[in-house]
């Protein structure tokens, strides 16, 4: 018993010296953690639901030649559920096969979540939602083939278009690990989040996020991706941006600060410039879809909302 006791002691010592060694060398290097830098990031992990119903965003657009062409009480019933009957227009169906439901998607708000969306978006291709899975269930009818709907994510509607369905891989997470809140940039695969699922611009744990780099960049499912912002792009922001214009100071302050003087009105105080503050993390996303130029990524941790036009940066911690 007494030398059980010993091993535990000098296991417990030998752990405390080397976390102090650590907590040395880290404060060397010009970084002291604490848990409001360093908090633990606990990932949720995404459901059926969140796979096959996240959507995504393809440079190249989806043929349209299979397409929904209706149910079996149209025209009474324009949306179709789990379990309904749809007919297909188009060709190379084949009874048994199972097909997946896509729509190409507009947005139809003209306002600009952040300046530049409207052109980044153009530029990094067209919007799809993911509305369903089904299976061919009879081909025998020369003009349409017969599907039932299997899964719906949305209701299905006429037009919707059809291709073959393919299952997705699974994703592994790592164990609860420390989220580096200010991590300085490094020369990993970086980007920007172009647009959120359903058009949102301000997104948290569980929504759904779309990215401008994919596979050419090598960039595959399962990556950590962690969302990042400077204080900059609040000056961009038309609302955000009349913050800085608000007073800062205490009344009895002698010197009082003025917030990005070049833009705004110049005091006798210390000039605080935006730009010069470091950029923080404000979420972690794990891919779960990807295209040669674009990724669909789910977000697993926040600490505050992820807003569409936010960076992105491939996690060192993975």
């Amino acid at each position: 018993m007494k030398k059980t006791g010993l091993l535990v002691l000098l296991l417990a010592t030998g752990a405390w010296a080397q976390d102090a060694a650590n907590a040395t060398a880290e404060v060397s290097e010009g970084l002291a953690p604490t848990t409001a830098s360093f908090p633990t990031e606990r990932v949720q992990t995404p459901t059926y639901a969140d796979m096959y119903c996240a959507g995504f965003i393809s440079k190249q657009i989806l043929p349209d030649a299979n397409f929904v062409a209706g149910g079996l009480q149209t025209p009474s019933t324009t949306k179709f559920t789990r379990g309904d009957i749809i007919y297909l227009k188009g060709s190379g169906y084949t009874a048994g096969a199972e097909y997946e439901i896509v729509r190409a998607l507009r947005d139809v708000n003209e306002y600009e979540m952040y300046p530049g969306e409207k052109k980044l978006l153009k530029e990094t291709g067209q919007p799809y939602e993911n509305v369903g899975r089904i299976k061919i269930i009879d081909t025998r009818n020369k003009s349409a083939a017969i599907a039932q709907i299997e899964y719906a994510c949305d209701g299905v509607n006429p037009g919707d278009t059809t291709i073959p369905f393919a299952e997705k891989p699974t994703l592994s997470f790592h164990a609860p690990i420390r989220f580096d809140r200010f991590l300085p940039a490094s020369n990993r695969v970086s980007g920007r989040v172009v647009m959120g699922k359903d058009f949102d611009s301000m997104l948290g744990t569980g929504q759904k996020v779309y990215i401008n780099v994919g596979a050419n960049q090598g960039v595959k499912v399962g990556d950590f991706f962690r969302a990042v912002r400077s204080y900059d792009a609040d000056l961009n922001d038309p609302v955000d941006s009349l913050s800085f214009k608000a007073a800062i100071a205490e009344d009895t302050q002698k010197k009082t600060p003025s917030v990005d003087p070049h833009m705004f009105t110049k005091t006798n105080g210390p000039e605080i410039h935006v730009r010069d503050l470091p950029r923080r993390a404000v979420g972690e996303i794990v891919v779960i879809g990807v295209t040669p130029t674009t990724a669909t990524g789910m977000i697993v941790f926040a600490l505050e909302d992820v807003h569409a036009g936010d960076g992105v940066e491939q996690d060192q911690a993975q």
